[in-house]
């Protein structure tokens, strides 16, 4: 199979694909790659690297568009690429279609095969491709909260660990999944106070069990929610519906509850954010404020680390990127019930229920 990798153009993202290392992998199997000139470069990876693991480099990316029979990607398209796939094109990348109409029209109108890597879920509903982001992704949300609480940056003035007799401060995590566990994890081991909600009890009982002295577990409910905003100093948003919205576990109402300066981070921006006063913003222009309340929503948060980001996805993506070349995608899709289950939209059908749910759209189920 042809496979292409193309640079990545979506807002100061600078992940690729694959590693070098995949992009071997694929070709020691007799495929062939296509790597946009540069496209590796935000990640530490060199065009040189990927000529010696057997790709071709081209120039542009009409041209590796034009010559893969599957692309892998990090992001979902943008509408300067809309036009560029063709009919019967495997698109295999995140794709978050509940969170943008445009982007869903766009792929019905190309009649490709998209494959969206948050869908991919395994028999205990676990999400294999989305797991190693939404470990950076909880991480780096604790990171840029204890940024935006400082004071130059229109926060609280704290800092996140405290000091021997002033208190830490209180990070409220919404939602325990991998986002939510990776967030609490760290926010504890910078010190702070955190307390972190579930709707699953036996989820916030292993958490009880699993985490630091200084995290707390909370019944996820909205009366719950609103007790702890009076004092909190950061809340991160991390749940999750597969391929669905997120919900809207604050309102704009609730923001009257906090103090000025406090900091809330949407990890949940890329379907459509937990509360409802998140819009997307970008690394360039990351937060905006709202009634004194400071929004971070950026929706590509691993890509400000590019390297660890790259190498952790292609550790998760590679296994199904060579079933999908070896096999071509009907055949790894029926020979693999998570691959499956990652199949949104073929031939300009939507597939996926919760994303034509959604939009309103009408819903075909996929059949091999």
């Amino acid at each position: 199979m042809k496979v292409g990798i193309p640079k990545e153009i979506k807002n100061n993202e600078n992940r690729v694909g694959m590693t070098p290392s995949g992009v071997s992998e694929l070709t020691r199997r007799g495929h062939i790659v296509y790597v946009q000139k540069s496209a590796g470069e935000g990640s530490g990876f060199s065009d040189q690297l990927y000529e010696e693991a057997g790709a071709e480099i081209l120039p542009t990316i009409e041209d590796v568009y034009k010559s893969a029979d599957m692309i892998v990607k990090v992001k979902e398209p943008i509408a300067p690429e809309y036009a560029l796939i063709r009919h019967g094109q495997v698109v295999f990348t995140y794709f978050h279609f509940a969170s943008d109409h445009e982007l869903t029209l766009a792929m019905q109108k190309s009649g490709g095969v998209c494959i969206a890597y948050e869908t991919v879920e395994k028999s205990d509903h676990s999400l294999p491709l989305l797991i190693p982001m939404s470990e950076v992704a909880g991480r780096m949300a604790v990171q840029n909260g204890a940024y935006y609480l400082q004071k130059t940056q229109g926060g609280k003035g704290k800092v996140i660990s405290g000091v021997p007799g002033v208190k830490p401060a209180r990070v409220l995590v919404l939602g325990g999944g991998t986002v939510g566990e990776a967030a609490a994890r760290l926010a504890a081991g910078m010190g702070a106070d955190v307390t972190i909600t579930d709707i699953s009890l036996p989820r916030l009982k292993q958490l009880q069990v699993e985490m630091p002295s200084n995290v707390h577990t909370l019944y996820s409910s909205e009366h719950n929610i609103r007790k702890e905003l009076a004092d909190v100093d950061i809340v991160v948003g991390s749940v999750l519906i597969p391929g669905d919205a997120a919900p809207k576990l604050i309102t704009r109402d609730m923001l009257q509850l906090m103090e000025p300066g406090t900091v809330l981070v949407d990890v949940a921006i890329d379907q459509g954010g937990c509360f409802e006063t998140s819009h997307a913003t970008t690394h360039s222009d990351p937060v905006y404020t709202l009634d004194g309340i400071i929004h971070y929503a950026v929706a590509n948060i691993p890509g400000a680390v590019p390297n660890t980001s790259t190498i952790a996805l292609t550790n998760a993506t590679l296994r199904y990127v060579l079933a999908l070349a070896d096999k071509g995608w009907q055949q790894a899709c029926k020979d693999d019930p998570s691959l499956f289950k990652g199949v949104n939209m073929v031939d300009g059908k939507v597939t996926f229920e919760a994303v034509a749910k959604v939009w309103g759209l009408p819903y075909t189920p996929l059949t091999l």
